[in-house]
């Protein structure tokens, strides 16, 4: 038994359809646009500076603290707030201090057999002045009845923000006169600017050390004012960077 093919004709509709596809897709074709550019070559280079600058600290920062014991943990409370009390009071007489309250604690004291055998609270007051002056007869005052803990110098965050600022500019040019200099070192017409990103930071000097005074110490063995040097801190500013040599 022979199997005749079958033949499938299409309609004038779907040949019409079919040659209208055929001449859109050549046209879709015809009018894509080729590239022929090469790929720009990018010749990138990083680059970094810094530049720094010498500033006298302009602030005093100081920690003063008391420390006692008491088998009562109220009694000792009370003694504790007496003594940061009267320091408050103290420096209501220098209005260019700024002093607040500082961290304040109380734990229990155990002996050798774990048994608890009283109880020990510190508390601490800060002072920040720019006045050198008063910071030091204050700190003076103080130390007759608590100790001192640290003092400290800094740049002020004002000195500091102008000193920033001046050399904003003076990092720009050292950043363009490094980068001019591998364009000629590179033999390229020029360059442009990709990235830029400016930090800063500051050196502080080491806690300036200072007499220190036991608590309850007498009136008579009061603490003179004592000279100070500021010392300076170093105030930096880098640049990280990259650009395109062309």
């Amino acid at each position: 038994m022979s199997t005749t093919p079958r033949v499938i004709r299409s309609t004038p509709m779907q040949r019409n359809f079919l040659l209208a596809s055929i001449l859109g897709l050549s046209a879709m074709v015809a009018s894509t646009p080729t590239f022929a550019e090469p790929v720009r070559e990018h010749r990138i280079v990083n680059l970094q500076a810094e530049t720094s600058r010498d500033v006298q600290n302009d602030e005093m920062q100081a920690t003063l603290y008391t420390e006692l014991n008491n088998t009562n943990p109220t009694t000792l409370a009370r003694d504790t707030a007496q003594i940061v009390n009267k320091a408050m009071d103290l420096a209501k007489a220098y209005p260019s201090v700024k002093v607040s309250s500082g961290t304040q604690s109380t734990y229990p004291i155990y002996s050798d057999k774990n048994k608890l055998t009283g109880w020990r609270g510190r508390a601490e007051i800060q002072l920040k002045t720019s006045d050198f002056k008063a910071g030091s007869e204050l700190i003076a005052q103080l130390q007759s009845n608590m100790q001192l803990e640290a003092v400290n110098f800094s740049v002020s965050a004002q000195q500091r923000l102008k000193v920033e600022n001046e050399l904003l500019t003076d990092i720009t040019k050292i950043f363009r006169e490094r980068a001019s200099l591998l364009q000629n070192a590179w033999g390229a017409s020029k360059y442009e600017l990709v990235e830029m990103n400016i930090t800063s930071s500051n050196d502080e000097p080491r806690p300036y050390p200072m007499m220190m005074r036991m608590a309850k110490a007498e009136a008579s063995d009061a603490v003179p004012a004592q000279a100070v040097q500021s010392g300076n801190s170093k105030v930096r500013v880098q640049a990280n960077g990259s650009i395109q040599l062309q």
